[in-house]
């Protein structure tokens, strides 16, 4: 399936992503993860189905808390295994598409690498680490204001939520 979704227009992939998550449910619940290494370098992935960097996350499964999901998707797309709980910095709501996709956005600092550390698989097909001035050509919107808040101190300004 994911290789079908490669070569659609990303505009159709995530469209269609979001709609297959509509049917299972009526809103759509996601994390996102800030994984920082010991030099305050930022974890990102690409993936096989869409183009782009982004920090590692994905769906929140049934009876699983954010938490679990954002350790799960972190594991899962880049190998890094999370030695506590993740913080939680702030959700959104993503306006664009359905208008019901919720975000948690957490930050991993303390981890060790699994024998998958940033291996490629089905999903991912790059993950690295970048220092925070050298961020990839083709960061994602989101992606880039995110990081930026996280450095800025802004996301846990409750005034915002």
């Amino acid at each position: 399936m994911l290789k079908l979704l490669s070569f659609l227009p990303t505009s159709w992939t995530i469209r269609l992503i979001q709609q297959v998550g509509l049917l299972r449910n009526s809103y759509t619940l996601g994390v996102r993860v800030i994984v920082e290494d010991e030099t305050g370098g930022v974890l990102l992935v690409r993936h096989s189905y869409l183009d782009g960097w982004y920090l590692p996350g994905g769906g929140v499964e049934r009876e699983e808390t954010l938490a679990e999901a954002a350790r799960r998707e972190v594991f899962e797309e880049t190998g890094v295994t999370a030695t506590e709980d993740p913080q939680l910095l702030n959700i959104y709501l993503h306006t664009g598409g359905t208008r019901r996709d919720h975000v948690g956005l957490f930050h991993l600092a303390n981890w060790q690498q699994a024998e998958t550390f940033l291996a490629p698989n089905a999903e991912i097909v790059e993950a690295r680490f970048f220092a925070q001035e050298e961020l990839p050509p083709g960061l994602s919107k989101a992606t880039a204001r995110r990081l930026k808040e996280f450095r800025a101190g802004t996301l846990l300004d409750s005034s915002r939520w």
